[in-house]
């Protein structure tokens, strides 16, 4: 693991893959987000959905919202970061301290943004730590 204060450097550029679940190949927001817990020692539950089914991953995190607990006033390391895009949540990264949080998006890779930032902040729609994971 190459870690500085958190971020994983070996993750940052990697290409945005679909499914993907191997940084070997390249990761989706969600098997990005699966792999930045296992490195924190949390091992969190995959789930095989297409990025664009934006609906089918709205209708997931809806499902899995009573085995996560809402973070309030001082978010922990790591925190699931959970995106609204338009009308669902669709997207997640993770927070990594420093008001700074790692995701992926296509055409973009694996990087790094500022929670408060202009393109962020309307969009974040929380930050969620697992409770008791299926």
């Amino acid at each position: 693991m190459h870690s500085m204060n958190g971020v994983f450097t070996d993750l940052i550029g990697l290409p945005f893959v679909d499914g993907g679940r191997d940084p070997a190949v390249g990761l989706d927001c969600w098997g990005l987000s699966t792999e930045v817990f296992r490195r924190h020692g949390v091992k969190l539950p995959d789930y095989k959905i297409s990025c664009e089914e934006a609906s089918l991953i709205s209708h997931k995190v809806n499902e899995q919202r009573p085995h996560w607990r809402r973070c309030t006033g001082e978010i922990p390391v790591p925190a699931l970061v959970v995106i609204r895009f338009a009308v669902y949540c669709d997207h997640t990264g993770v927070y990594i301290g420093n008001g700074r949080f790692i995701h992926t998006r296509k055409g973009v890779g694996v990087n790094i943004d500022r929670i408060d930032s202009p393109a962020w902040v309307k969009r974040i729609e929380g930050f969620y730590v697992p409770e008791v994971l299926p």
